[in-house]
């Protein structure tokens, strides 16, 4: 009897899980949905280029952009930002949009500073919140107060390239201990990882162009820290994120990706990688151990295009940059998503 009733619970679990199951798909979002047309046009009829996204809070994300196109003279099949399409202008480079998608912001009080956007965060250990950029073209990392309204911090020199402790070789991203020092991927020229003091003081600098440990290919794209002080550093043309402690001694590497672009490192110890080759978001233990992937190629509303950047914010909410689709997407959770596949918080050191 008492085998009769474990066989018919068993049965009538998988009968219930049968009956509630959605029919056919292929997970194309993975434990999220996608609210279609979300982002909202920054200037009417102009074909956005975004190429990062962070989220201060559901109504304030921040989008970067390498320029606009008109639509009406965009050729077909046209993705990356082409001074030469007719029409096409470097504007709109930093502005802020609601949970609804629609501009509340538009920083064109920079717009002569600012050259192609890369990177936009916050220190998360600063009160001020501080708006930080990290612009490829201009060479420089830019730091502003919270309302955009004064520029606090220049790093680099204005449009001059160097591997110095005084210019940067196009940089990508930016990454922060908890006593306020930092680190700048540096980047598409330069192959190297540069600290800093939290008053913006050179510290060290490490990496060379090369495929062997400690050295970067094409481009130094992407940089995170963990609880460890570990730093974790995208090598987007060797296919790999790489492991340093945070003077700059090689720890570990995992490799096997295409184009990784950022990483992210999680409150709760997890690594979230996005790869533009592969059209994806992973997840990895940080041992290097792949737990989890989701994401789909295409232009349909969700789908991915050579994503660049990715951020989530306070209510769980992601948000993709997908700057072949011309367009930021927006990823909320499903109401019954297996928790462990969705991308969380930022680490913040004595965070939640």
């Amino acid at each position: 009897m008492i085998r009769l009733a474990a066989s018919l619970v068993i049965a009538v679990a998988f009968v219930s899980s049968a009956v509630t199951q959605d029919k056919g798909g292929i997970d194309l979002h993975g434990p999220y949905d996608v609210v279609e047309n979300w982002l909202k046009p920054v200037e009417e009829g102009w074909l956005v280029h975004p190429v990062a996204v962070f989220a201060e809070s559901p109504d304030r994300v921040f989008i970067a952009l390498t320029g606009v196109t008109p639509k009406a003279s965009a050729p077909p099949g046209l993705q990356t930002f082409d001074p030469k399409v007719p029409g096409a202008k470097v504007a709109h480079q930093l502005y802020v949009v609601n949970r609804s998608g629609a501009v509340v912001e538009d920083w064109t009080q920079w717009s002569a500073l600012f050259g192609s956007m890369h990177d936009v965060s916050i220190n998360p250990y600063d009160p001020e919140k501080h708006i930080w950029v990290v612009d490829r073209a201009s060479q420089q990392v830019l730091q502003f107060t919270h309302d955009g309204s004064k520029l606090v911090m220049a790093l680099g020199e204005r449009g001059v390239a160097g591997n110095d402790d005084k210019h940067f070789g196009r940089p990508t991203d930016i990454a922060w201990l908890p006593d306020g020092t930092f680190f700048v991927s540096d980047g598409y020229d330069n192959k190297r990882v540069v600290k800093f003091s939290k008053d913006g003081k050179f510290l060290l600098a490490w990496g060379s162009q090369g495929r062997g440990p400690g050295q970067f290919t094409q481009q130094v794209h992407g940089i995170a820290v963990d609880a460890r002080r570990r730093v974790y550093v995208v090598d987007r043309g060797g296919g790999r994120i790489q492991i340093f402690d945070e003077s700059g001694a090689y720890l570990d590497q995992w490799p096997g990706l295409i184009s990784p672009t950022r990483v992210w490192i999680t409150q709760d110890q997890f690594a979230w990688v996005i790869d533009a080759g592969a059209q994806r978001l992973v997840k990895y233990d940080l041992n290097g151990k792949l737990l989890t992937y989701f994401g789909t190629p295409g232009s349909f509303q969700g789908g991915m295009a050579t994503p660049h950047d990715f951020s989530v914010d306070g209510e769980g909410t992601l948000y993709v940059s997908n700057g072949f689709n011309h367009r930021v997407d927006k990823y909320v959770p499903k109401p019954n998503a297996d928790r462990s596949r969705l991308v969380g918080p930022r680490f913040v050191d004595g965070g939640k």
